[in-house]
């Protein structure tokens, strides 16, 4: 399924001013995505007021070092689990000034997916100051550019959808 970068630009300007309804300021933190769902927020003229920062933590090691994630936690379920995106996004939160935040980790192939995670499998989860991180894993399809592009949209449109 295709995702047009304008669709992406559509859904942040709509979750900005959703933050800003609400005075919050949203982090990011990407792993097979990037960077792209950082770029989407930040093409919104005026982000600033309610973007805060993004994290493109693509190795193991920098989701360790960057954002707090255990090694327990990569060796036990992988970098592709909503156990690794939960510990993402609340790294996100430690180490920001955003109150609201996101993570997307997964496999956008063409290689790399496994029996138990095709490519395709992306995880994520969305977090908020003093409120239970909330969790998901899909199964997209398409090449990996298509994947990630859903994977932006997902996120955006699940952060929007918890906002209200």
């Amino acid at each position: 399924m295709d995702v047009s970068q304008e669709e992406l630009e559509r859904l942040a300007a709509d979750l900005g001013q959703s933050l800003l309804r609400h005075g919050w300021r949203l982090a990011v933190a990407e792993s097979c995505t990037g960077g792209w769902a950082a770029q989407a927020l930040t093409s919104v003229a005026g982000s600033s007021q309610w973007f805060e920062r993004g994290f493109v933590t693509y190795s193991n090691d920098a989701k360790m070092e960057v954002l707090g994630v255990h090694n327990k936690t990569l060796v036990q379920f992988g970098a592709a689990s909503v156990e690794t995106a939960r510990e993402m996004a609340e790294g996100v939160l430690a180490h920001s000034r955003a109150q609201a935040a996101f993570a997307i980790t997964g496999i956008a192939g063409p290689s790399g997916g496994t029996p138990d995670k095709p490519v395709g499998t992306v995880c994520f989860a969305w977090a908020r100051k003093g409120e239970t991180t909330v969790t998901g894993r899909e199964s997209f399809s398409g090449d990996r550019r298509q994947v990630r592009a859903q994977s932006v949209r997902h996120a955006f449109g699940r952060m929007l959808a918890l906002m209200t």
